[in-house]
C-alpha cells in the first residue's frame, strides 16, 4: 500500500520550489485559457483541467495538509454546483429571446476578436470552465486524501506478508 508522508523533510526542497515556482503559471495559463476560449483553440474544459492542474503541484509541493488548508474541499464541492447553475441559466437565455436552449444571444455587438464580443458563448464557456475547474480540483483532493492514509506500514500489509511465508518488511 502506498503511504504519503504529510510532512515535508529536507530532501524534498526541489519539489517544493519547482512546485512554488510553476504554481502561479498554471493558474495564469489555465484562466487565459478559459477567457480565451470563444476567441482562440481551447476553453473552458481545457482551461479548467489546467487550473486543476495546480492543485497537483500545491499537492506536490506543500503536502496534503498545506493543500487542504489553502483549498477547502467542502468550498470547492459547493461551488461546483453555482458553475453549473450558471450555465443552464445563461443557456435558457436563447429561450427567453425567443430562440433555443443554448442559443447564442447578443447583448451588444463588439468588435470581432474582443474579448466579450461572442454573445452568451462566451459567458457559456467561463461557466464550464469554473465548473470543470472546480469538479476536478475536488476529484484531485479526494484521490490525494486516499493515498493520504499514514506515515507507515499498515498491519494488512506485514500480515499479507507473513501469510505468504515471507517475512514482514
Amino acid at each position: 500500500m502506498l503511504h504519503l508522508k504529510s510532512n515535508l523533510t529536507e530532501n524534498d526542497t526541489i519539489v517544493r520550489n519547482a512546485g512554488g515556482f510553476f504554481l502561479p503559471f498554471a493558474l495564469m495559463f489555465g484562466f487565459y485559457v478559459i477567457m480565451h476560449g470563444n476567441l482562440s483553440p481551447g476553453g473552458g474544459f481545457q482551461g479548467g483541467v489546467c487550473v486543476a492542474g495546480a492543485v497537483i503541484l500545491l499537492f506536490l509541493g506543500y503536502g496534503y495538509d498545506t493543500l487542504v488548508k489553502a483549498i477547502h474541499p467542502e468550498f470547492i464541492r459547493k461551488n461546483e454546483a453555482v458553475g453549473a447553475t450558471a450555465y443552464v441559466v445563461i443557456a435558457l437565455m436563447g429561450i427567453l429571446f425567443g430562440a433555443n436552449f443554448c442559443r447564442n444571444v447578443f447583448f451588444r455587438n463588439g468588435q470581432v476578436g474582443d474579448l466579450f464580443s461572442a454573445g452568451t458563448i462566451g459567458y457559456m464557456n467561463y461557466a464550464v470552465g469554473y465548473k470543470v475547474l472546480t469538479g476536478v480540483s475536488f476529484l484531485l483532493i479526494l484521490l490525494f486524501g486516499t493515498l493520504n492514509t499514514g506515515d507507515g506500514e499498515d498491519d494488512d500489509s506485514q500480515d499479507s506478508a507473513e501469510s505468504r511465508g515471507g517475512e514482514a518488511e
